[in-house]
């Protein structure tokens, strides 16, 4: 996942605009398993990640990985599949069965070259029995409603549904008029107009013949299931966090200590 997105400390949770799309609606389908991938290098985060995975990249105090797997559990999903590679066995001794999380993991190794495809493929071959499960990269801490993403999921039949957030411009922009003068300044706004991958999706596990040997599924399988309308797509409006680099990782440690006092 490339987009770089944070948002404003000033909207927690309880404070985001009201979005009628994300009404409670009763859920056919509550999801009890997810894979998550959490095998790269975290080259954008070195030094840091030199000898550390970045899932055991502390977040204002706390490992990313278990941030992921404690949103997780909280949400009703218990039975996870981790997909490592790189410097893998740190996190396999960090977590372990994952009993001190009050969650059940099962991990599955792929190579770093493999890319996401490889490690949601073989991890959803060798551990994912159940046919509608929570698919996701592991670098990212969120509060999206699960249970709300599963109802857009059931009202077609897609393959995949497609967590999407408005990202935030990493840069502020200067504001001119047409004879040149500037205006005032809008420090990295929220792009209203615009929604990207948040790197979470539901997935039906008859995904996999879609899954290449390598590569990332949001340049290999997406585009195709796009293409044959097997995708959804279901907007979150909250708080949403990456750490993929070393400003983000700054920015991160802000948020969640505002949002965790």
């Amino acid at each position: 996942m490339a987009t770089i997105i944070t948002p404003n400390p000033k909207r927690l949770p309880d404070q985001t605009k009201h979005d009628t799309s994300q009404e409670v609606e009763p859920v056919t389908h509550q999801l009890r398993s997810a894979v998550i991938i959490s095998g790269g290098e975290g080259v954008r985060l070195r030094p840091i990640t030199t000898d550390l995975p970045k899932g055991l990249v502390k977040v204002a105090g706390k490992p990313l990985l278990q941030w992921v797997i404690e949103w997780l559990r909280d949400s009703g999903i218990t039975d996870l599949a981790i997909g490592v590679a790189y410097l893998k066995q740190k996190i396999i001794d960090y977590f372990g069965d994952g009993s001190r999380y009050g969650v059940h993991i099962k991990y599955s190794v792929h190579t770093v070259e493999g890319g996401t495809s490889e490690g949601f493929r073989l991890a959803i071959q060798r551990h994912m029995k159940d046919e509608t499960f929570l698919a996701l990269n592991g670098d990212q801490i969120t509060d999206l409603k699960i249970p709300r993403m599963v109802t857009q999921h059931e009202k077609g039949n897609p393959l995949v549904t497609i967590a999407v957030v408005h990202p935030r411009l990493p840069f502020g922009l200067v504001l001119a008029d047409k004879a040149g003068y500037c205006r005032g300044f809008l420090e990295k706004p929220i792009l209203e107009n615009i929604v990207c991958s948040s790197g979470v999706y539901v997935f039906q596990r008859n995904i996999l013949p879609y899954l290449p040997k390598s590569g990332d599924v949001e340049r290999t399988t997406f585009p195709l299931l796009a293409k044959r309308r097997k995708m959804r797509v279901y907007m979150h409006n909250g708080m949403f966090v990456t750490v993929n680099s070393l400003r983000e990782l700054e920015e991160a440690n802000e948020t969640l200590k505002a949002v965790t006092k």
